[in-house]
């Protein structure tokens, strides 16, 4: 198993376990639940690339990997 692949799966637990906890739905307007799981799709989709570039080039900096 790459070590890239191991990032986005540890990344990926972080995350979602991370902003769950955040209620999306208030900043929509009533009856935008569909809009809204988009959205929170969407931010997880990136935060999960940004932590994992994160931590591989942070590993790759110090010769971790």
């Amino acid at each position: 198993m790459s070590a890239k692949l191991f990032l986005y799966l540890f990344s990926s637990v972080v995350v979602i376990f991370s902003i769950d906890s955040v209620n999306i739905t208030a900043i929509f307007k009533k009856n935008k639940n569909n809009q809204a799981k988009v959205f929170y799709f969407l931010i997880a989709l990136c935060m999960i690339e940004l932590l994992t570039n994160f931590f591989y080039n942070l590993f790759t900096a110090v010769k971790f990997v």
